[in-house]
């Protein structure tokens, strides 16, 4: 898990094989090959070889896959395709030692091939004919649809999907208490650096101390948030933030990704000078709030579905994905111990702008009631409207903790549900 006092240093996307997350976004955003790579080739020759198993040419779903790859139509066809693709990637593998899309298209494919029961050994697809070029292999004809915008996440993916991506959210605020992307709410004692979110697009990390000497609650003083370089749309970009200095720049002065083509899809304004930033990614479908309240600073965030699951094993120590690590929480006898003011002062100040009493709720009694600071219920009544706002259910709004202070309303991220072949066919696209 490694010493929480350290910074950790944002990992470079190449560590351990991508998930199926991680190719489908990359390939949604398509075209970050080196430029030695034949990735993009060896994906536009599948799709090429698998279009007559699609209905009309549309990049639906396949017909006949349910036969495993042994009988004859669309999953024999299917198969003899995913072994030329596999084949392709073997021979493209020395130039793309290192490239994201390659080993994430390499991991799919075998995923493809499980999931289809398809042999490793038989025979493959003829190449494909020369002639008129691969759909979109060359720029489209004035007649046709305008090409979508690379980075342009939601519309890619609607063009895809027909339907509007997945969103999740997460926030931490106050002593921190954390709101997972599973909805547990967890009241953490961690101090140092810890990273929030730590995958292939975004990294964050909140750096705790303290709230008085002694004590075991802490709050967030400091939060560094890291753009990840991305081809296309934006330079890596860092943005920084300390009690006291809520800036509405990145750190090199910027407002926005620089001076790529798709450099506006990533830009930072101030909402109130000094207590709230919002920081728009539209190249992953991402809206960052920052704000600062008595003495701390919150993070909110409403981030892709395949945004927030591109990370790897070594990327597990995430406390939007799995909350604060039990070691890390406040037991229901230290968050119940005697503080700077009567718990009933605590409890009337947090329901003038709390009426409902959720963990939202409680978290506010806590806060106020350690700090004896009653600008604590600006923080949590602030984290509650981010949740109304960037929550894709607001019925999960509201959670309400039990005596023991476990979640009596968990969720599970969803299983992602992205078809290999509709990714690869975007890139076709």
């Amino acid at each position: 898990m490694g010493d929480p006092g350290q910074c950790p240093s944002p990992r470079a996307p190449h560590g351990s094989p991508p998930t199926l997350s991680t190719l489908t976004l990359l390939l949604l955003l398509c075209g970050y090959a080196h430029s030695q790579c034949k990735i993009l080739r060896c994906n536009a020759e599948y799709v090429s070889s698998t279009l007559s198993l699609r209905g009309g040419g549309s990049p639906g779903a396949l017909r006949g896959a349910g036969g495993g790859g042994r009988g004859a139509g669309g999953s024999s066809g299917l198969c003899r395709a995913l072994r030329s693709y596999a084949l392709c990637t073997r021979r493209t593998a020395r130039t793309c030692r290192g490239d994201l899309a390659f080993h994430s298209a390499v991991h799919g494919i075998e995923d493809l091939m499980i999931q289809h029961n398809c042999s490793r050994q038989g025979p493959t697809a003829p190449p494909p004919a020369r002639g008129p070029a691969l759909p979109g292999a060359g720029p489209a004809p004035p007649s046709g649809p305008a090409a979508p915008d690379p980075c342009d996440y939601a519309g890619r993916f609607a063009r895809l999907h027909g339907r509007p991506p997945g969103f999740l959210h997460c926030a931490s605020f106050g002593d921190p208490h954390v709101r997972s992307f599973h909805h547990h709410f967890h009241t953490c004692r961690v101090r140092g650096a810890w990273p929030l979110l730590d995958n292939d697009f975004l990294f964050v990390q909140a750096t705790s101390s303290p709230v008085a000497p002694g004590a075991n609650a802490t709050a967030t003083r400091k939060l560094t948030i890291i753009f990840k370089n991305m081809q296309e749309c934006i330079d890596q970009k860092v943005y920084q933030a300390e009690v006291g200095n809520l800036p509405a720049a990145f750190e090199d002065g910027s407002v926005n990704g620089g001076d790529r083509p798709g450099g506006s899809s990533l830009s930072i304004r101030s909402a109130s000078p000094g207590s709230h930033v919002e920081i728009r990614a539209a190249y992953i479908g991402t809206t960052v709030v920052v704000r600062q309240a008595a003495g701390q600073l919150s993070f909110a965030i409403r981030v892709a579905e395949d945004v927030a699951r591109a990370f790897s094993a070594e990327q597990d120590l995430q406390l939007c994905v799995g909350g604060c690590p039990p070691s890390q929480r406040l037991s229901p006898a230290e968050r119940g111990l005697r503080g700077a003011l009567p718990a009933d002062a605590a409890r009337r100040l947090c329901k003038e702008g709390l009426p409902v009493e959720d963990a939202y709720f409680q978290s506010c009694v806590f806060d106020v009631l350690i700090s004896g600071d009653p600008n604590f219920t600006v923080a949590a009544r602030a984290a509650l409207e981010d949740a109304r706002a960037f929550l894709p259910d607001l019925e999960k709004l509201h959670l309400f903790l039990s005596d023991a202070g476990a979640p009596l309303v968990p969720a599970a991220l969803p299983a992602p549900l992205l078809p290999g072949l509709l990714v690869l066919w975007l890139c076709a696209q």
